[in-house]
């Protein structure tokens, strides 16, 4: 891989991101990765500069409440991962974030792509950090696939390889280059190809940009998730509902948001069950204390 091309192209094209900027703290880039997991971070960034500012440390978060959690939450949507980041802080306690991988595994909530992200792109470790946007880039410019294959472990070794011939010290660079990479030029349906610092050497510009397989279509358009009429957009007219309550609600007003009953009935159990939502002994609905 060209490595000096895509070093500069990156400095050139870097997004202004607020946690990308100096002083950022480890919480800061941990909550910026949580936050960012499949939602489009135009729409994560002012919400995570009210969360800094409310929040600045992980044991001030920790010391909210999920109900104030969840309703600074707001429509970011996955609310569970609110929850799951506050567990994280109530887990790390006064203890600072830590830097090794293993360590921040062992953290609730914290999976190999967030654990990964903050060892790398806070504490500058050269470790493999691999986003739906690092697959799409390698499996075009190293394999010649216009679409990543079902995600496997394999492809942390890949990129940790990969990684391995990258300029001394500038590992961490070069995987956020990647990723933003595949977020604004090797991006999914229609790459700006003209645009791309790697053209010259990518595999599959090399292999005459082979259109993918029915096959690997197919599997495409069953990974994308739609919304419109799904149990998850049940659930957020229902959280919307409890976020916007000044106090505990009766089933009425739910039943009002959501037409559907059997969906409406499954997507209330479905909160009760992940801790999102609480049921009182009169039967009203509140979000957790």
């Amino acid at each position: 891989m060209n490595f000096e091309a895509l070093l500069a192209w990156f400095d050139v094209n870097e997004r202004d991101l607020p946690w990308r900027r100096p002083g950022t703290t480890a919480w800061g880039v941990l909550l910026s990765e949580v936050m960012s997991q499949q939602t489009p971070v135009a729409r994560v960034a002012p919400i995570w500069k009210d969360w800094m500012v409310r929040w600045p440390t992980h044991v001030d978060f920790a010391a909210a409440s999920r109900a104030d959690v969840l309703k600074a939450w707001g429509t970011l949507g996955y609310p569970r991962r609110a929850l799951r980041l506050w567990e994280c802080a109530q887990a790390l306690g006064s203890s600072p974030v830590p830097s090794d991988v293993d360590a921040l595994l062992e953290l609730p909530g914290i999976g190999d792509y967030t654990a990964r992200a903050v060892a790398c792109f806070h504490y500058g470790l050269n470790v493999p950090v691999v986003d739906t946007n690092v697959r799409r880039v390698y499996a075009r410019d190293i394999t010649g696939t216009f679409l990543p294959p079902t995600p496997r472990k394999r492809e942390l070794a890949d990129v940790a390889s990969l990684l391995e011939a990258a300029p001394a010290g500038r590992g961490p660079r070069v995987s956020a280059a990647l990723m933003e990479l595949g977020a604004l030029v090797c991006t999914a349906k229609n790459p700006s190809c003209e645009a791309c610092p790697l053209k010259a050497e990518c595999a599959w510009q090399l292999a005459g940009c082979p259109e993918p397989s029915e096959e690997e279509t197919a599997k495409a358009k069953k990974r994308v998730q739609k919304f419109t009429g799904t149990d998850r957009q049940a659930r957020g007219r229902l959280m919307a509902v409890l976020r916007g309550a000044t106090e505990p609600v009766s089933q009425a007003a739910l039943d009002a948001v959501w037409e559907d009953a059997p969906q409406r009935s499954r997507a209330l159990a479905s909160l009760l069950a992940d801790g999102l939502a609480e049921q009182d002994p009169d039967g009203r609905f509140r979000l957790p204390s």
